[in-house]
């Protein structure tokens, strides 16, 4: 049976300059799915990157209705443990609704979003195909430079003789119009639409 664990954890603060901080948080994924360029990952991202993941998938997919984010509050403080860990669950409880829909998981975007360190310009720029690189392509690069999961790589070893390696069944090149199919993964016909 096919899963997908998402954990959002390890808020730290960041400062981009002396006046300037913002909080990034670790998502690590681990999963036997065939959506999935690579089986486990760990990226950053900040609550505004999550913004624009939302707002892609909206784009892309009108007739769902996407789960809320949780709200952006101006009383919100960094320094305040309950602050961080309410918006830490609830930026984890998004993220477990959208993997659970097939046509969401089919949106580059996502993949890019949850398996690369790629910025929100350099994603929409690989999954427009303005890249020399494929969405299939960032994910390895990026897993290759930061290897904290040596199971997987002695998984991969083994199933380098199977038909399908966790990844070489990956889509590789994306063109212009065909931005929303990623990573192997149809969306079925029974999804929901809400």
């Amino acid at each position: 049976q096919e899963f997908v664990t998402v954990l959002v954890r390890d808020p730290r603060i960041q400062k981009e300059d002396s006046w300037y901080s913002y909080i990034d948080y670790e998502i690590f994924i681990h999963t036997n799915s065939i959506c999935f360029t690579r089986k486990t990952s760990c990226v950053r991202r900040r609550f505004r990157e999550f913004v624009w993941l939302r707002q892609r998938l909206q784009s892309n997919a009108v007739l769902i209705q996407l789960p809320e984010l949780p709200s952006k509050t101006l009383f919100f403080n960094m320094n305040n443990p309950h602050h961080v860990d309410h918006r830490r669950q609830g930026l984890q409880e998004f993220l477990e609704k959208i993997l659970q829909d097939a046509l969401l998981l089919s949106d580059s975007r996502l993949h890019l979003f949850l398996q690369t360190q790629l910025s929100p310009e350099d994603m929409e720029a690989c999954v427009s195909g303005q890249t020399k690189y494929s969405v299939a392509d960032a994910i390895h690069s990026f897993a290759s430079l930061n290897r904290r999961f040596p199971i997987e790589d002695e998984e991969r070893k083994k199933g380098k003789n199977d038909a399908d390696s966790d990844s070489e069944s990956s889509s590789s090149g994306l063109g212009p119009s065909d931005d929303s199919i990623s990573c192997g993964c149809k969306a079925s016909p029974a999804s929901e639409e809400s």
